[in-house]
């Protein structure tokens, strides 16, 4: 099954048959939310009051190094239940491909424009 077209990622398989693992982290991962949120108020904050160019791409940077931190932790949630139970079902391939364009697109990578290799 080819992973994109022209560009574009496939359809992502129907996730509605797996609890996601992340759903026993929700307490932390709402508060990193919280914390970035706070990060978005003071960089407008910051923005509104004309400072110095150089801190304010600090603090774009350390909300991007946040945003980042998140994603990692709901990607290895992903990996570690969703596509465990989907090798363990026999669906592990529309996964894997899904959870590469996923990085890829996570990292800035162009999507493979076709199926991986066997």
């Amino acid at each position: 099954m080819p992973s994109s077209t022209r560009g574009r990622a496939a359809p992502a398989p129907d996730p509605s048959h797996f609890r996601h693992s992340y759903s026993k982290d929700t307490a932390l991962l709402m508060r990193r939310l919280s914390r970035m949120e706070g990060q978005v108020r003071g960089i407008a904050r910051m923005i509104e009051r004309e400072e110095y160019c150089v801190d304010i791409l600090q603090q774009t940077a350390a909300l991007r190094a946040a945003v980042d931190a998140l994603s990692i932790l709901v990607l290895e949630d992903h990996v570690q239940g969703c596509i465990r139970t989907a090798a363990e079902q026999g669906h592990a391939d529309e996964y894997v491909d899904e959870v590469i364009d996923v990085v890829r697109r996570t990292l800035g990578r162009p999507i493979r424009t076709g199926s991986r290799p066997a």
